[in-house]
């Protein structure tokens, strides 16, 4: 038996009604937290982590970022789009090249946080 079949199978009440209600009333509205999955889905593919890593270094094109991660500028590109649809990058353009930069520091920080978090289970 599992452990969703003893949490599915207990015939409980709800008794800490208290704390039921001030944790109902603290939450967070259920729109932010779908938004807030989302963005982790954004986080969820290892090609984006790789090229936020990259952009942590410095500011790239995609050529560039092609290069560095032995992908295709199409592959790269479409990424780049995801990443800043989610506003985790910027870009400016110099003449015909586009380059890209991590949004603001929120990105590195969430990053880092995900990193400190993987650590503690070594």
């Amino acid at each position: 038996m599992g452990e969703k079949d003893n949490i599915d199978s207990c015939n409980c009440t709800v008794i800490h009604e208290d704390v039921v209600n001030r944790v109902k009333a603290d939450m967070i509205q259920e729109e932010k937290l779908y938004d807030l999955a989302d963005f982790f889905k954004v986080l969820g593919d290892s090609t984006r982590i790789r090229i936020l890593s990259a952009l942590f270094q410095a500011e790239m094109c995609v050529c560039d970022i092609a290069s560095l991660l032995s992908m295709n500028q199409s592959a790269i590109s479409h990424q780049l789009r995801v990443l800043k649809q989610a506003r985790l990058v910027k870009y400016r353009r110099d003449g015909k090249v586009v380059y890209y930069s991590l949004e603001d520091e929120h990105v590195k920080s969430i990053f880092d946080q995900g990193l400190i978090h993987i650590d503690e289970k070594n």
